[in-house]
């Protein structure tokens, strides 16, 4: 991670939370803002953007959420749903001694920096998602939506959904699983239009089937894979997979939420060759009724899903513009 004097070395600590505690990587000073990872990631995909934060005039945090990495891994299933989340990243900035704090999401952090700011305005002032768009909750029940997906094929939501079935999958060799759906959602190494959907699953086939195998994109060295590898290895995936498993839990819980807008300042960037914005076109087309905050929108070319990491220059430069733009802390 490259450093200068102005920014300094980044700080690994770890602060309570409602789970036992929440490891996290902070770098810099100024308004905080807090990065919250996807899946299968950790705060190390927000290694580009901290210095850049940081040089930036921010205090800049990526956490590990619940069930990652440092952070506690707490056993029950339902201990992973959406509320719980929320209050991970609210402690996180209570424990920092701060008020408020701008969050940036990837991914199923995107949904977590969404919720946040839906549920917890009066900390959360504003909200950036990367390569997940914001759909207000509601509509049928998750669960029906994803078994209709997929005709004979499997859905990998429906697939994760299952206690036990993807982690059998993955665990026996995480190092390859975690190398082939990276490449399976970068630009530069998804498979070709019209080869097997990575997305879907063959009847009693696997997801690593449909993997791109033996190349890594660009944007993954094997050094930075090794890192990855090393967390999940440690801590296994059933934490990380509980995720998509309390996806009905979340529906229940965010009833009173159901089609709500998010009215602070937003962002949204995603990548034009990224499966979550073609699926989410039309939660795109209707970001000025469910995002009326919304500053800029944002697909860029000839990007995957991992976008903060295959185009860490536009999306650093996306954000501080975008924060230098917002109100005063």
């Amino acid at each position: 991670m490259p450093l200068t004097p102005a920014t300094g070395a980044p700080v690994h600590r770890l602060v309570p939370s409602p789970a036992g505690r929440t490891h996290l990587v902070e770098q810099g000073e100024g308004p905080l803002v807090l990065l919250v990872h996807g899946f299968p990631e950790s705060w190390y995909s927000w290694r580009h953007q901290l210095p850049a934060l940081a040089a930036a005039g921010h205090r800049a945090v990526a956490m590990d959420v619940r069930g990652y990495g440092r952070s506690s891994r707490p056993e029950a299933m339902e201990a992973y749903r959406m509320v719980e989340l929320v209050e991970d990243c609210v402690a996180v900035a209570e424990a920092l001694g701060e008020r408020t704090a701008v969050v940036v999401g990837h991914d199923w952090g995107s949904n977590i920096a969404a919720t946040c700011a839906l549920l917890r305005p009066e900390v959360f002032r504003a909200v950036a998602m990367l390569s997940v768009p914001y759909a207000p909750p509601g509509g049928p029940r998750p669960t029906e939506v994803f078994a209709r997906i997929g005709g004979e094929d499997e859905f990998y939501v429906s697939y994760f959904q299952q206690p036990g079935r993807a982690e059998a999958e993955i665990e026996p060799d995480v190092r390859g699983w975690l190398a082939g759906v990276y490449a399976a959602l970068s630009a530069d190494t998804m498979p070709a239009a019209g080869a097997p959907d990575p997305h879907f699953v063959s009847r009693g086939g696997r997801m690593r089937d449909r993997f791109p195998a033996d190349r890594l994109p660009s944007w993954l060295t094997e050094e930075e894979l090794d890192v990855y590898a090393g967390e999940f290895e440690r801590t296994g995936l059933t934490g990380a997979l509980n995720r998509y498993r309390n996806m009905d839990r979340d529906w229940a819980d965010l009833t009173a939420h159901h089609g709500a807008a998010i009215t602070q300042p937003s962002l949204f960037a995603g990548g034009a060759q990224d499966a979550s914005t073609r699926w989410m076109s039309e939660a795109i087309e209707a970001f000025p009724h469910t995002l009326p905050g919304l500053v800029g929108s944002h697909l860029l070319e000839g990007c995957g899903h991992w976008i903060q990491q295959e185009r860490p220059e536009e999306i650093n430069r996306l954000l501080t513009d975008w924060l230098a733009g917002l109100p005063s802390a």
